[in-house]
């Protein structure tokens, strides 16, 4: 099967943050990154962003991302900062 590249699938991340959480206000500031399984194309993906942390003096907010496939395979994890301005 065609693999899909692991970078590509972490671009949904930054659409996560930017079209969801908590949206026009929020800046990436960093994503890490753990490949666990490969994605092949067509494949169904789900994204997922849980928050974790959240800094009231800061204005950070952590997320744990995920990325599943359909069969529900852990196919990329990590950890989003976010800074949220005024």
């Amino acid at each position: 099967k065609r693999v899909c590249h692991g970078m590509m699938l972490a671009t949904f991340f930054s659409k996560l943050i930017g079209m969801h959480i908590p949206g026009k206000q929020a800046l990436l500031l960093s994503q890490s990154l753990k490949f666990h399984s490969p994605s092949y194309i067509n494949d169904e993906i789900l994204v997922e962003g849980e928050v974790i942390k959240k800094s009231d003096a800061t204005r950070i907010i952590t997320l744990k991302t995920s990325i599943f496939n359909n069969s529900g395979d852990h196919l990329v994890e990590g950890e989003a900062k976010i800074l949220v301005r005024k």
